[in-house]
């Protein structure tokens, strides 16, 4: 069990969300959609995250939209994390960004296809924030173990593991909810990222695809291995995000798979009353 943003997590705790839309595409959508998810989680009383970010360095083409960048980014998200009233999480990709994204966000995520750079997990970990290590789409659940060793050997213990599903042949991922089990049996507090676990990736040409009718689907099954925290993209608009839109929840979609979440917890025993 950890602290998040002073919310205790993990076994029989209040589910934690992390949510957002997949990257910054102006001040005034990351504002409305920070407040949206502030009102929607006080309304179910759930603890959130709010997750977004401000550069995309892993994109399928060189000509996909990346973000504002470090600077311009990291204002904006100080910005409406100060206006909104929320916790904040973002991505890094160098060792170099850590210092000045520790400045501003809550929670520092190392992207899925870097959970094995040392220097960056332990240069994360040293900042004392919280630290949410994606599991890799090439990597055992048994090998996050190491990985969540490095940030846990440098100091900090505030670790979370998240699945996001694994590579099955080219352009697809498959989810083995057994490798939830697995991460929770290591004693590590575990979440599932069940927008990017329907990513179909580089399936359509210059980027890549998805299929966010099965993410509730997910979810709930999710929810019944019980997850200590959930993670999901929203956009008010999908079919125009500029990033990720067809792994994307509406509102109403995260709604309804919250609720729907929810009761499954309740029913297995998962939260306190």
């Amino acid at each position: 069990m950890i602290q998040v943003c002073g919310h205790w997590v993990g076994p029989q705790q209040r589910l934690l969300l992390f949510a957002g839309p997949d990257v910054i595409e102006s001040e005034e959508s990351v504002r409305r959609h920070a407040q949206r998810l502030k009102q929607l989680c006080a309304k179910l009383q759930l603890p959130l995250v709010f997750k977004c970010s401000f550069d995309k360095a892993n994109r399928t083409s060189a000509g996909a939209f990346r973000g504002p960048g470090l600077e311009e980014g990291l204002r904006i998200l100080k910005k409406v994390k100060e206006e909104v009233d929320v916790p904040l999480l973002t991505d890094v990709h160098e060792v170099w960004q850590v210092p000045e994204v520790a400045k501003v966000a809550d929670v520092l995520q190392v992207p899925a296809f870097l959970c094995r750079q040392t220097d960056l997990i332990v240069a994360v970990a040293k900042t004392g924030k919280v630290v949410n290590l994606k599991k890799g789409q090439f990597v055992s659940p048994k090998d996050m173990w190491q990985a969540a060793q490095k940030a846990l050997q440098a100091g900090n213990a505030q670790v979370v593991v998240t699945e996001r599903g694994a590579s099955f042949g080219y352009g697809n991922l498959v989810v083995d909810m057994r490798s939830l089990a697995i991460l929770k049996n290591l004693g590590l507090v575990t979440c599932f990222d069940a927008t990017h676990s329907v990513q179909l990736p580089s399936s359509e040409g210059g980027k890549s695809g998805g299929e966010r009718t099965f993410v509730p689907v997910l979810a709930r099954a999710a929810a019944a291995a019980g997850i200590d925290a959930l993670f999901a993209e929203v956009h008010e608009n999908p079919e125009v995000a500029l990033c990720d839109g067809p792994c994307s929840l509406t509102f109403e979609m995260l709604e309804h798979m919250l609720v729907e979440v929810l009761a499954i917890r309740k029913a297995l025993g998962h939260e306190r009353e």
